[in-house]
């Protein structure tokens, strides 16, 4: 286990400099996208209820013939560094249930990409089929990383077998969908290094509410993923958690190798307000934000073989509030065709 993450984290450590020096995927991002498409968008920052499930295209995952890379098993809630380093990751949540059309909170990667501050998104599988040309221009940033976050947000402990597969690797295939589509635009011709820069498929992990159990992760470990949860939980979700709160959260608990856990799918309801607030005062303290790719690729990953939030056993709630929907049909293949300019 230990020999097969330190291969994994080598291969980390060279993608840390190559992007860190060259940032090969900027020119991607100038072709393929104009600026104003980039910038945030009032209208599609909050979730829009649909009322019923939305039919919508489920793209097939096939197993790579390979095996994976990773074999390490269990949840990582931070990362153990070397003395004197400060590395901390943002990480943002961007899941989509069945019956709605999650949000875009522009604002917060406007803030991020204007103070080259880099994070790591875990999108879910269908936020990214809604979402398609968003998905791409965060792909193609070299601030940013993607991680996928379960298909439509099902508790996974509720669900077995290919039921489960499906579920936790349906959404890889969603961003592999994405990256092809991307990657044969006529913007894409002669960006080689930028389109080689970016992952053909996730490696990271999250599982919806933050739950899980042991055959949840023995998938998860059997398929190359590499579970992420997180130290530090900013509470962003709650209307009553003000931006202030926010930002006192992750000011007072973040910690080197610390893992922050907020949202940008509408869900971090002062979210925007709040990172102004906590970041520079995070710098102040010598702090720097890093991928958790990059994280993982300077320490130790602090492993558990359970999930939860603060404390063990405080995400099996979810098991009663929110019973696992069945994974439904294909019934629009040109859902994960985005436009791109």
């Amino acid at each position: 286990m230990i020999s097969t993450l330190g291969k994994l984290s080598a291969l980390l450590c060279a993608a840390m400099v190559t992007s860190a020096q060259a940032g090969p995927r900027s020119a991607l991002q100038s072709a393929c996208f104009a600026p104003q498409s980039l910038s945030a968008r009032i209208d599609e920052k909050l979730p829009v209820k649909l009322g019923r499930p939305q039919a919508i295209g489920v793209p097939r995952w096939k197993p790579a013939d390979e095996p994976p890379l990773n074999t390490l098993r269990g949840s990582i809630r931070r990362v153990d560094l070397p003395p004197g380093r400060k590395l901390i990751a943002l990480t943002l949540d961007m899941c989509e249930q069945w019956s709605e059309i999650a949000g875009y909170d522009g604002a917060i990667i406007d803030y991020l990409r204007a103070n080259k501050v880099k994070a790591t998104f875990f999108g879910g599988g269908k936020w990214m089929a809604t979402h398609g040309e968003r998905a791409q221009q965060l792909m193609s940033d070299d601030l940013f990383e993607i991680g996928t976050h379960g298909w439509a947000h099902r508790n996974v402990r509720g669900i077995g077998g290919a039921d489960l597969m499906r579920e936790l690797m349906t959404p890889s295939a969603a961003y592999q969908v994405l990256r092809q589509a991307l990657a044969s635009q006529q913007c894409a011709v002669g960006q080689q290094a930028a389109l080689q820069s970016i992952p053909r498929q996730p490696s990271l992990y999250r599982f919806p509410f933050g739950a899980c159990n042991a055959a949840a992760l023995d998938a998860a470990s059997a398929n190359g993923l590499l579970t992420i949860q997180w130290d530090v939980s900013t509470g962003d979700p709650a209307p009553s958690q003000s931006a202030r709160k926010i930002a006192d959260e992750m000011i007072r608990h973040v910690r080197p190798g610390s893992i922050i856990l907020a949202h940008a799918n509408g869900r971090g309801v002062h979210t925007a307000e709040a990172l102004p607030l906590a970041i520079p005062a995070l710098r102040a303290k010598g702090f720097e934000f890093v991928t958790v790719s990059e994280l993982l690729a300077v320490g130790k990953p602090v492993v558990t073989d359970t999930c939860y939030d603060e404390r063990p056993g405080d995400t099996d709630k979810y098991d009663a509030l929110f019973a696992p929907r069945a994974l439904l049909p294909a019934r629009n293949p040109d859902a994960l065709r985005p436009q791109v300019p």
